[in-house]
C-alpha cells in the first residue's frame, strides 16, 4: 500500500497545503503553527494552494470554534489524518505536498518559505511578500537542527506559548526563556549586513538634515520597501523620502531593532506575531505586571501593526490586535530598555558558559584501555562488492555536474559499502529511508537497486532535493519519494535508515530516529567535531560505561576529525582510534535498545576520511564484536 500510495503517474493535482488541527477540551483548537500559516496566506492573500485541515476527530466539521480563525476568503476543505496521502502522513504538519504526489515539504519555515515562493511566482509584482525572505533571502532557511535562531522562532516560541495557553493562571509559571531570549535579542544593537545591503536601494552619502529625519528613520525605512504599488503609479517610480536616501550607513549611530530580525518586516515577524499576540493578550487576562518585562516585546507588537496589510491579514484571521491604548505600560524609555536588556542578559548567561579545550586526547584513550576499553573494528563483510557502475545509468552515477574525476570515483567507493550493506538487509515491501541525502547519491542508487522497495529522501535543503527529483525523473523511478525537512520531523514507518557522512548530532539523530521505528540502520558518521549536548542528547551516550566526562568525550569528538590524508599518520591514526572509541558511545547507547551494532571500515579505507560505518540491527540482543574488554 506504500507502494502504491506513493506513486499515482497518471493524474496530477494541485498543490495541497495540510493544516494541524488539534483538540482543547474535546473542542477543535487551531495550533499555533496553522495560525500562522493562515495569517501569512492571508498577508500574501495566497490561493495557489488547495488547503485541508487535518482533524484526529471524525465530527470537527460540525464545531464552529476554528472557523472564525480562518480566512473566508480562502476554500478550506477537512480530511481526517488517516486519509492523508502516505508521505504527508509520515510527516509533521504543516506540510505541502507537490502536483507529482511525490514531494513532500514539511515543518513551518519550510512550508512558509515556500507559500512566499509561490505567491511571487503568482504575482511578481508582490515585492512585498519577497521581501518577507530577507537578506539574500535566508530567512529562517537553515534548518533547526544547525541554527539557534530558527529553532527559537519556529519551535520553542511557539511551544512556550502554547505550553503558557494551557496553564496561563499557574503562578509557579515564570516567563519562558525562550521569549526572554527574544526580548534580549531585540535589545540587541542591529547586525547589518554590509553597506551595500542600504546602498543598493538608492542611498546617497550625506548626513541627515535634522534630528526629526533621524528619529524614526530605521521604521520609516523598514515601512519604505513594503509599499505595495496600487496601480496609480508606475513600481519604478517608488523611491524611499530623500531624507532616508540621504543618510550614510557607516555615520548612523547605532541601530535598534524595529522588527525581530532589524530594519526590515520579514518572515520572522510573521511567525511571531501571532504566537506573541496570544502571549500578550493572556497576561493581560492573566498577568497584566509581567508586561512590564518585555517593553522591547511589547513595542516590537505594537511597532508591527503598521505593517500595511498586517492589520487586514490579522483580521481575517480573527485576530483582534491590542493598540496601544490597550496597556497601562507604555513604550519603554531608554532606561528601561536598558534595564530591561541587562537583567535579561544575566538570567540567560548562567545557563551556558563557553567550553575551551585544552590538550590532546592521550588521557582520556589511556584512561579508557586501563578501564578495558577500546575500539576494535568489525570485519567488513563483503569488501569487494561493488555496483556495477560502467554498466548503470548515467543519472545513477555521483557525478553531479561540477564533481572532479577523482572525487567521483570516491564517492562511488563510499556508495558500494552502504549499499551492499542496505541491499544484504532490504526485504521486497520495505521502505528505505536515506537521511540527509542531499541530491539523492545514497538514495537514488538504491531505488535503481531494489525497485520492490519504496526509498524515501529527507533533506533540508531545497536545491539538494530537487536535483535528485530531476535524477529520478531521468530514470524513470516510480518507487521513490522526496520529503524537504528537518530529519526529525518526519515520523513515518520505515524499515531500513541510511545516512552517508550525516554531521555531527545528524549522526545521532538518525540512529535515534531508526530506533524509535524499529528499523535497520547504517549509518557513516561525519564532522565529529560539531558533536556537542542538545535539548535530545548528552555526551557521552553511555557515561556510566565509558567512565569519561562530558568535557573528555568532547575532547575525543574534536580529534576525531583529524584524520585528513594530509596530515602525519601518526595523527591519522590517533584521529581514527578517536573515531572508534566516538562511534563505540554510539553503538552502546543502541544496544540498550536491543540492537545489535557493527562498527566497521569502509572499504577502500581511502574512499574517505570519515570512513566508519555503523550498521545496527533490532533484535539482536548486546553485540560484542565492537570492542574489547579486559
Amino acid at each position: 500500500s506504500i507502494h502504491s500510495n506513493l506513486t499515482n503517474p497518471h493524474q496530477e493535482q494541485p498543490e495541497c497545503l495540510y493544516l494541524e488541527l488539534s483538540s482543547q477540551n474535546e473542542q477543535p483548537s487551531v495550533p499555533l503553527h496553522t495560525s500562522i500559516s493562515l495569517f501569512l496566506l492571508s498577508y500574501c492573500e495566497c490561493t495557489s494552494f488547495k488547503v485541508f485541515l487535518v482533524s484526529a476527530k471524525p465530527d470537527t466539521q460540525s464545531s464552529q470554534s476554528w472557523k472564525s480563525q480562518v480566512p473566508t476568503s480562502l476554500a478550506v476543505s477537512m480530511v481526517h489524518v488517516k486519509d492523508l496521502p502516505v508521505l504527508v502522513r509520515g510527516c509533521r504538519l504543516p506540510a505541502v505536498l507537490d502536483e507529482t504526489g511525490r514531494y513532500c515539504r514539511a515543518g513551518l519555515a519550510v512550508v512558509l518559505r515556500h507559500i512566499i515562493d509561490r505567491t511571487c511566482e503568482a504575482d511578481p509584482r508582490r515585492k512585498d511578500a519577497a521581501s518577507l525572505l530577507g537578506f539574500k533571502k535566508t530567512c529562517l532557511k537553515a534548518c533547526a537542527e544547525v541554527s539557534q535562531w530558527t529553532r527559537l522562532c519556529e519551535l520553542s516560541i511557539p511551544s512556550a506559548v502554547e505550553a503558557h495557553l494551557r496553564q496561563p493562571t499557574n503562578p509557579s509559571l515564570h516567563l519562558p526563556s525562550a521569549l526572554l531570549n527574544l526580548e534580549k535579542t531585540l535589545g540587541e544593537p542591529v547586525k547589518v549586513h554590509n553597506d551595500d545591503k542600504i546602498q543598493d536601494q538608492g542611498t546617497d552619502v550625506t548626513q541627515p538634515q535634522d534630528s526629526q529625519s533621524a528619529n524614526g528613520l530605521e521604521l520609516q525605512a523598514a515601512l519604505a520597501k513594503l509599499y505595495v504599488d496600487s496601480g496609480a503609479v508606475p513600481s519604478t517610480t517608488i523611491r524611499e523620502s530623500s531624507d532616508i536616501r540621504k543618510v550614510k550607513t557607516t555615520e548612523l549611530p547605532q541601530l535598534e531593532h524595529v522588527f525581530a530580525e532589524g530594519l526590515y518586516f520579514t518572515l520572522t515577524d510573521v511567525v511571531l506575531l501571532p504566537c506573541i499576540h496570544q502571549y500578550l493578550s493572556s497576561l493581560q487576562s492573566h498577568n497584566a505586571s509581567a508586561l512590564s518585562q518585555l517593553p522591547l516585546l511589547l513595542r516590537w507588537y505594537l511597532q508591527v501593526q503598521e505593517v500595511p496589510g498586517v492589520p487586514r491579514a490579522a483580521q481575517a484571521c480573527g485576530m483582534a490586535l491590542s493598540t496601544r491604548k490597550a496597556f497601562t505600560t507604555g513604550p519603554p524609555t531608554i532606561a528601561e530598555t536598558q534595564q530591561s536588556s541587562q537583567a535579561n542578559q544575566e538570567s540567560l548567561e548562567m545557563t551556558m558558559k563557553e567550553v575551551h579545550f585544552v590538550g590532546g586526547p592521550r588521557p582520556t584513550m589511556t584512561k579508557l584501555k586501563e578501564s578495558g576499553i577500546e575500539a576494535v573494528f568489525s570485519p567488513h563483510p563483503c569488501p569487494s562488492w561493488t555496483l556495477p557502475w560502467d554498466s548503470l545509468p548515467e543519472a545513477v552515477n555521483p557525478t553531479e555536474g561540477k564533481m572532479s574525476d577523482v572525487r567521483a570515483a570516491r564517492k562511488r567507493q563510499q556508495l558500494n559499502n552502504l549499499v551492499a550493506m542496505a541491499t544484504e538487509l532490504a526485504r521486497p515491501g520495505d521502505t528505505v529511508v536515506d537521511f540527509c541525502s542531499g541530491g539523492g547519491h545514497v538514495g537514488i542508487v538504491l531505488a535503481h537497486t531494489l525497485p520492490d522497495c519504496q526509498v524515501i529522501l529527507i533533506e533540508n535543503k531545497e536545491e539538494s532535493l530537487v536535483r535528485g527529483k530531476v535524477r529520478s525523473a531521468e530514470l524513470g523511478l516510480t518507487n521513490i519519494g522526496f520529503i524537504q525537512a528537518n530529519l526529525d520531523y518526519f515520523t513515518g514507518p520505515f524499515h531500513i535508515g541510511v545516512a552517508l557522512h550525516a554531521c555531527g548530532v545528524a549522526t545521532d539523530m538518525v540512529v535515534e530516529q531508526c530506533i524509535q521505528a524499529g528499523a535497520t540502520f547504517v549509518v557513516s558518521p561525519c564532522c565529529y567535531g560539531f558533536v556537542q549536548n542538545t535539548l535530545k542528547f548528552t555526551f557521552p551516550r553511555r557515561s556510566v560505561c565509558l567512565s569519561v566526562s562530558m568535557y573528555e568525550h568532547m575532547i575525543l569528538c574534536r580529534f576525531a576529525d583529524q584524520t585528513a590524508v594530509q596530515l602525519p599518520s601518526e595523527r591519522r591514526l590517533i584521529g581514527k582510534q578517536c573515531m572508534g572509541l566516538v562511534d563505540l558511545d554510539r553503538s552502546w547507547a543502541a544496544e540498550t535498545h536491543g540492537y545489535s551494532v557493527r562498527v566497521m571500515t569502509m572499504e577502500p579505507d581511502s574512499c574517505s576520511p570519515k570512513n566508519n560505518m555503523l550498521v545496527g540491527v533490532a533484535g539482536g540482543g548486546a553485540g560484542g564484536d565492537n570492542y574489547a574488554t579486559q
